[in-house]
């Protein structure tokens, strides 16, 4: 194949966050956050379609207001790649198009991570693409930072929250931290959620590791981009001064 299947974009927002409820819903710059990252998202020439999907009536109302399409999901989602699976059923994705899950937590996301992430599906080998970019021992050493190894055709190894690989003294490894921006094709997408909870993405509770786990192979993107994404109210100060400079 040398060319691009038809790609759509659909950004998962839900209410209840434990750590921040209401997230889509925060404040920046005026316009909630869901907003900031459909714009951005809509900038990625390959996406034909982008959509918010969620099961709450006042992100639906705020979306409505603001012209954004959006699509009302069911309400008992175990994650949001459950969500995007249910969104794109209703939207009547072929089979064979591409469906990028678009994080609504991440306001400062950049288009062109989108159209990296997009890029590989020319070759119909692809099933699964995600982001990954160099980072530094400190940001490895950290458990919320997810760690990925990868082989040297880009298939997805492992990912972690512990340090992969394990550094001796001498060696010189690079470091790579993963970037939660996925890309499936509908049949794949469909497949990862029939499949269910594996053993090591519970233990690692790392979604991810379900497509390794049953041998569905992940193609990972090197990006030399960073989004910021917001995990709790404290965070928005930090996205909020990145956008006003945009």
């Amino acid at each position: 194949m040398t060319h691009l299947p038809k790609c759509y974009g659909i950004i998962p927002a839900r209410y209840g966050s434990k750590r921040f409820p209401g997230k889509p819903l925060a404040e920046i710059l005026g316009k909630p956050m869901f907003w900031h990252v459909f714009k951005r998202a809509s900038r990625c020439p390959q996406l034909s379609k982008t959509i918010l999907a969620t099961d709450d009536h006042r992100i639906i109302s705020a979306a409505k207001n603001l012209n954004v399409p959006v699509i009302k999901t069911r309400d008992d989602h175990l994650s949001g790649t459950d969500r995007v699976l249910e969104a794109a059923e209703r939207l009547n994705v072929p089979e064979n198009a591409v469906v990028v899950n678009i994080q609504g937590d991440e306001p400062t996301l950049e288009p062109d991570m989108l159209t990296e992430l997009i890029r590989p599906f020319k070759s119909s080998n692809v099933r699964v693409t995600t982001l990954a970019r160099k980072i530094n021992i400190k940001e490895a050493k950290n458990p919320d930072r997810v760690k990925l190894v990868f082989s040297k055709s880009g298939r997805a190894l492992y990912f972690s929250r512990s340090l992969i690989p394990y550094h001796h003294s001498e060696q010189k490894n690079e470091l790579y931290g993963h970037i939660g921006l996925y890309a499936f094709r509908m049949n794949s997408l469909r497949q990862f959620v029939e499949l269910g909870p594996s053993g090591l993405e519970i233990t690692e509770k790392l979604e991810q590791l379900r497509l390794l786990e049953n041998e569905i192979p992940v193609h990972v993107v090197i990006t030399q981009h960073q989004s910021i994404g917001v995990d709790r109210p404290e965070d928005l100060e930090i996205v909020t001064g990145i956008l006003g400079k945009t």
